[in-house]
């Protein structure tokens, strides 16, 4: 069971917001390698982040530290565990900083990358006719706004005026602009947009709206990532409709996000391979390159042996740090304790090349709140949910995380569970156990569970608790 000491919640609850949670903000473990791992990541972090006093505003790095700067994939990879550590103020600055400069001019891009002056970054910014741009940034972005929503309760990132714009130039002009209609998707042109000077051997005029994260392919006209975010983008901005109230809208849109995802399943599967083909050439050739990460990341896959194969395949290989940095959060979603947990001893191990790059400390913080706690939120029902992901032996506490707009903490071992709701008002607690389980005892009743399949292939029982400002309760199995 969590206990809080009197002092310290009274100094907590006499700070201004984000600063007093990113400075308190804890996780004590029985494993002592993760919570060391974790006390790492969470220093390296806050230490990316940027004066509040520059021209830019609030901020924190997020792309090569020695550009002072953010960049939209980053910024979407980062976000979430930017708001655990308190840089809530910065996410709701750098986001806007993105929708508000998609503009028709730049075919309804952003800006790639901003620097500390607010500026475009001159690493990947000439004028609004030569620049860099990888095509899944607007769907990424929409999604971490999403997230950051059903983790924030702040509706601004949904229905804000530059979001809300944002979203809905991005999932119609954007798409026709750069023809990325589900029939266009493999004959489309290499350069939709290309200018009428344009020079292959110049990166701002062949790299403006590259179909892929993936950027070592010259002649790369499809990834299948990109895809993947496309059909995101889609469901995303469904579920945005949903919360106004637009049903009908946002059925065409479920729709559109179901063509995409059947495209990759149709289309990018190898039967002689077992895995998914990640990019489709000029010449129509399909190949291999980085991009399954990106499949997992945008949670489109349903088939659960295709699932496995691909997950399979990715711990099978070597990876570079940016792609490194999603694995602890992505394979939480389906599994794997043991893994988790090697990925982020090694992102913050200190002979680990590289680990200062800024999305590496994101994604191990995020790797244990929500890769081994499974801990997530959405704020359409004001609920937290909690899943249990670690080691059978380990015992793991999370203090003072912001969700909901309110602090709690969460205790957790295989057959246990505690949340300490430190807010006003009540928050409903979803608190799952892997396997099947009849009952769940509540503050030392038996309840009766309910049963779920996550991801397709992990059955775990559940019960939902409502815990009250101010209130700890306490869950076992038997």
């Amino acid at each position: 069971m969590i206990r809080f000491i009197a002092a310290a919640a009274i100094w907590l609850a006499s700070q201004p917001g984000c600063m007093a949670q990113s400075e308190t903000l804890k996780f004590r473990s029985t494993d002592a390698a993760l919570q060391t791992a974790f006390d790492r990541a969470k220093e390296m972090a806050l230490s990316h982040r940027g004066n509040p006093a520059d021209p830019v505003g609030d901020w924190y790095e997020a792309a090569l530290p020695s550009r002072f700067a953010f960049c939209m994939r980053d910024v979407a990879h980062q976000s979430m565990s930017a708001e655990m550590l308190g840089l809530g103020k910065a996410n709701s600055n750098m986001f806007s900083l993105f929708a508000k400069n998609i503009s028709d001019s730049k075919d309804w891009c952003s800006y790639w990358e901003i620097n500390k002056e607010g500026k475009p970054a001159p690493a990947d910014y000439r004028n609004d006719d030569e620049f860099w741009y990888n095509l899944n940034a607007n769907f990424d972005v929409m999604q971490a706004a999403w997230k950051l929503y059903l983790w924030t309760g702040d509706k601004r990132y949904i229905n804000g005026p530059e979001f809300a714009n944002f979203h809905r130039k991005s999932v119609r002009e954007y798409v026709e602009r750069w023809v990325l209609q589900p029939d266009s998707l493999l004959s489309r042109p290499l350069h939709p947009n290309a200018q009428a000077a344009y020079n292959d051997d110049d990166s701002f005029h062949r790299c403006r709206g590259l179909a892929s994260y993936s950027e070592g392919v010259r002649d790369l006209k499809m990834g299948v990532d990109l895809i993947a975010s496309l059909s995101r983008g889609m469901q995303t901005y469904a579920d945005m409709l949903r919360v106004e109230g637009k049903t009908a809208e946002a059925a065409a849109f479920d729709k559109k996000a179901e063509q995409y995802r059947q495209h990759i399943e149709n289309k990018w599967w190898s039967e002689k391979e077992g895995k998914y083909f990640t990019y489709y050439s000029s010449k129509g050739v399909f190949g291999y390159t980085e991009g399954e990460t990106f499949l997992l990341w945008f949670d489109v896959l349903k088939d659960t042996t295709r699932t496995r194969k691909t997950i399979d395949q990715i711990l099978a290989r070597d990876w570079n740090m940016e792609n490194q940095s999603y694995f602890p959060y992505v394979l939480g979603q389906y599994g794997y304790p043991e893994q988790i947990r090697s990925q982020i001893l090694h992102l913050t191990d200190p002979a680990t090349k590289r680990r200062e790059y800024p999305e590496v400390s994101y994604g191990a913080v995020q790797g244990v709140v929500q890769g081994i706690m499974g801990i997530d939120a959405d704020a359409r029902v004001n609920r937290v949910t909690t899943l249990f992901n670690g080691r059978a032996e380990d015992t793991h506490t999370i203090e003072n995380l912001p969700v909901l707009q309110r602090s709690i903490s969460v205790g957790e071992s295989a057959k246990t569970a505690s949340l300490r709701n430190a807010g006003n008002g009540t928050l409903q607690w979803r608190v799952m156990f892997a396997g099947k389980h009849p009952f769940i005892i509540v503050n030392g009743k038996r309840q009766k569970a309910s049963q779920t399949v996550v991801k397709g292939s992990r059955t775990v029982s559940f019960v939902d608790v409502p815990v009250a400002g101010n209130r700890e309760v306490t869950v076992r199995i038997e």
